[in-house]
């Protein structure tokens, strides 16, 4: 679950609250009853490496060579050749 930080706008009291996502967002201050604010800061991912790539999500299949895939689509049957020889 993640944890939100509010911050009251009347007393200035700064606090982090644990919430699921399908909770509604704190209102009052617990200290004074004011209004609150929801703060945000930096994100807490980090990418570390060379980098990531537009080929690193694409199935496997895209690195078949497209001459294997060719020369069987292109082979003609033996049954087609004697019937068109015998006319």
């Amino acid at each position: 679950m993640p944890t939100y930080s509010y911050a009251c706008k009347t007393c200035g009291h700064a606090f982090d609250a644990v919430q699921s996502f399908s909770e509604a967002s704190l209102t009052a201050c617990p200290e004074c009853g004011g209004a609150l604010r929801k703060q945000y800061g930096s994100i807490g991912v980090t990418f570390n490496g060379s980098g990531f790539y537009r080929t690193d999500s694409r199935a496997s299949a895209s690195t078949s060579t497209p001459d294997s895939a060719s020369s069987t689509s292109a082979a003609p049957s033996a049954g087609a050749t004697s019937t068109s020889s015998s006319a």
